[in-house]
């Protein structure tokens, strides 16, 4: 079943027409991501979309407050998040394509590699 995600409105949609259309995707997925909660301020929704201490720095940069509202943002701040958020996240697929760091197989039973889960006698 394929649902398609309804385009961003405003400064938002601005910024998407600025991009290459093979970045739409990507952006539209920020955005969003960014946009589900449009009253919630841009220092808590950036914590879940950029890794550690990114979207502190990426505010910090722009010189906003952490407690921005999305809408606030203007077409350039979108397009300034975007390179941000492109620039740390992963590449889509990445984390799927069958590389692990122990190098081994992954645990098929639940728990890390070593490990068993405590027998449950009664039960």
């Amino acid at each position: 079943m394929s649902r398609s995600t309804p385009v961003p409105a405003g400064p938002a949609a601005d910024a998407r027409t600025a991009l290459p259309e093979g970045e739409t995707v990507a952006f539209d997925r920020l955005a969003h991501a960014v946009l589900a909660s449009p009253s919630a301020p841009l220092g808590a929704l950036l914590r879940a979309q950029l890794p550690g201490t990114a979207g502190v720095r990426w505010l910090r940069q722009e010189g906003l407050p952490p407690t921005t509202r999305p809408v606030e943002l203007t077409a350039e701040r979108w397009l300034s998040l975007f390179r941000c958020w492109q620039s740390v996240a992963p590449a889509p697929g990445a984390a799927g394509t069958g590389h692990h760091r122990s190098g081994g197989r992954p645990s098929t039973h639940g728990h890390a590699p070593g490990a068993a889960a405590i027998p449950r006698w009664g039960s």
